[in-house]
């Protein structure tokens, strides 16, 4: 009967060794064991608690997500893209031109996650504004002619050889990182809106003018929705961050409204099937609509798609989650839904157990990941459905793309890497 009280006392002192303490001057003085208050609503601020976590070096089910979404990218990938070369635009090309650079992609992109993965958070944090520099600086640099690679009206890669780099996809890494390490420097003034919110706007800013000059207004949607999220998260003063939000829906309203083109997409999203926009901007809208209607539930079968066959555009990229509801049918899409659900909610779990453990900027990255790539792929789905206008933007960690499945892996190994250090920290070890 002893035994009881004594175990519960020895919990009650580990649990107080761990308790996170915050260096003077963030948010004044804490005593131990005290919770710490962090966003998990757009409602309110909770007091969190230390989640459970299994004994494993890092998070195993993750990692096997993951894997199986790039295996199942790499077979459907090698199904929207085996009848391209038939097409003249590219006769050049061999039928497994673009499931191999595919493959290249995500072997490259496994090598350089396996590094990153050992690089401790802290450094991250260490390296925030220089990294900001470095992606601007490239956005700068793709901007220039004869370095930058255009494509259909827009100069958004950087030729590497064996991949074209894309410096927007590195540009959103740095811009969570550094929004986060923000966040963390200016925790004493995020009560203030103004001094807390201008600097990251103004750098926001100039990313997506760099961005808009290539044009590519779905990266900066992206980054701007990862900033503000982190901005949110970080526990900005909420009435001003909704002000603020509307701002930002406003300022994006007036640049689709001043580009003709852009207003010219938005009209095809609402009518493709209008004598006006079918064989115009609503071509690729209308063909992915056809493509889940002969999908029905089951699918037509595995590599029996009619419309990545020259009539469906950006099959293998854009738009392969078209090919994925015609050849597997509703179910297919039902399960890349509940797929990147259940990623984005994993991620963001990571993210709350970090900053329970007094791992703000950790918890604030993890987050910000898991942010971006729950809101892009719901952008994609958004899209190929119907339900969204046309972007230019790709299914994470399945659409073809070098940069793009590089940099998903990059910012995953380091969610895993916050991981890793979470378990360490709750075994009362140190980071």
């Amino acid at each position: 009967m002893s035994a009881q009280p004594n175990t519960l006392a020895t919990l009650q002192a580990a649990l107080a060794r761990l308790a996170p303490r915050w260096p003077s001057g963030w948010l004044g003085a804490r005593t131990a064991g005290e919770a710490l208050p962090v966003r998990t609503s757009s409602r309110e601020l909770v007091q969190t608690q230390p989640l459970a976590v299994r004994e494993q070096g890092f998070d195993q089910a993750l990692v096997w997500v993951v894997v199986g979404l790039l295996l199942w990218s790499t077979v459907m990938v090698y199904s929207a893209s085996i009848a391209l070369p038939d097409n003249p635009k590219f006769a050049r090309y061999e039928p497994l031109h673009f499931v191999l650079r595919h493959g290249i992609s995500i072997a490259l992109g496994a090598m350089v996650a396996w590094v990153v993965f050992q690089v401790p958070v802290k450094n991250w944090e260490r390296a925030a504004p220089l990294l900001f520099a470095v992606a601007l600086l490239l956005l700068i640099v793709v901007l220039i002619p004869f370095i930058g690679k255009g494509v259909n009206g827009a100069r958004r890669w950087i030729s590497l050889g064996i991949m074209n780099f894309q410096p927007s996809e590195l540009a959103k890494l740095a811009v969570l990182i550094y929004a986060a390490d923000y966040m963390v420097r200016r925790m004493d003034v995020k009560e203030r809106f103004f001094r807390a919110v201008w600097p990251m706007a103004a750098a926001v800013l100039v990313v997506g003018m760099l961005l808009l000059a290539e044009p590519d207004m779905g990266a900066f949607m992206v980054i701007v929705v990862i900033a503000m999220g982190i901005l949110f998260l970080g526990g900005v003063n909420a009435r001003m961050f909704f002000l603020m939000a509307a701002l930002v829906v406003l300022a994006f309203a007036m640049i689709v409204l001043t580009s003709d083109w852009r207003r010219e997409r938005i009209f095809a999203y609402l009518d493709p099937w209008s004598e006006e926009h079918a064989l115009g901007k609503g071509y690729q809208l209308s063909h992915a609509l056809i493509a889940f209607g002969r999908g029905e539930v089951f699918g037509v079968g595995l590599g029996g798609s009619v419309e990545k066959l020259h009539w469906l555009p950006e099959a293998h990229t854009d738009f392969l989650l078209a090919v994925i509801g015609e050849e597997l049918g509703l179910m297919g899409v039902l399960v890349v839904i509940a797929v990147f659900m259940w990623l984005t909610r994993r991620i963001m779990h990571i993210g709350r157990q970090a900053i329970a453990l007094d791992q703000v900027f950790a918890g604030l990255v993890a987050q910000g990941v898991g942010l971006w790539i729950g809101f892009q792929a719901f952008i994609n789905i958004g899209v190929n459905l119907g339900a969204l206008p046309t972007k230019g933007l790709t299914l994470p960690l399945m659409s073809y793309g070098g940069s793009a499945i590089l940099l998903n892996l990059v910012s995953l190994a380091i969610v895993l890497r916050i991981d890793a250090e979470n378990r360490q920290l709750m075994r009362g070890g140190r980071v």
